[in-house]
């Protein structure tokens, strides 16, 4: 004959159970806030405060937390360059860049922040050439030729084959290469 609780032991068990889950989730929480940083970062110019893991790349903070997608997620492993921003004024890789890596007096320029009205040179001269074909790589692209441009202000084709070291999955490199250079010639904003 199989055992029936009482309601007395039937009530009792439920308050152990939810008392052990309650002290679970709170243990939960308070690991989780460990993990957590609170991150300060200065991108376009804005001081946004982010709550993440150290460890998180930083794409998944410019495109997830705060909101800016410009910046793609190509490869996850630095290579192709899509997710390419510029962090004082160098073009680095934000999928391979940890969150608690980065300083809150560091300056992140997203693809949305190198010119609000798209009046940048390179983007002049981008639209100017007709330069993307399925478009998902050209905003890394369009931030390493401007990062070019200000370290390089008339790049030869060599200085544009090594610093554009971006993937084309279109294959549309000549056109990168004709607008890095009519953009040169238009660098007074740069």
């Amino acid at each position: 004959m199989r055992y029936a609780p009482t309601t007395a032991e039937y009530a009792l068990s439920i308050f152990f159970i939810r008392r052990r889950q309650s002290t679970n989730n709170k243990i939960r929480v308070e690991e989780t806030r460990e993990r957590n940083l609170m991150a300060k970062l200065n991108i376009n110019g804005s001081i946004r405060d982010v709550e993440v893991e150290a460890d998180t790349p930083l794409l998944w903070v410019i495109r997830e937390q705060v909101g800016l997608t410009g910046t793609k997620y190509g490869c996850g492993v630095a290579q192709c360059g899509a997710c390419s921003v510029h962090i004082n004024d160098e073009v680095q890789r934000s999928c391979s860049i940890r969150v608690g890596d980065v300083k809150a007096t560091d300056r992140i320029v997203t693809i949305e922040g190198l010119s609000a009205t798209r009046s940048h040179p390179v983007q002049k001269a981008w639209a100017a050439i007709d330069v993307p074909q399925c478009g998902y790589c050209q905003s890394g692209q369009i931030m390493a030729a401007a990062a070019l441009l200000k370290r390089t202000p008339k790049p030869t084709d060599k200085d544009i084959d090594e610093a554009m070291t971006n993937i084309c999955r279109c294959g549309t490199y000549q056109r990168i290469r004709a607008a890095v250079h009519m953009a040169a010639n238009d660098t007074s904003r740069i």
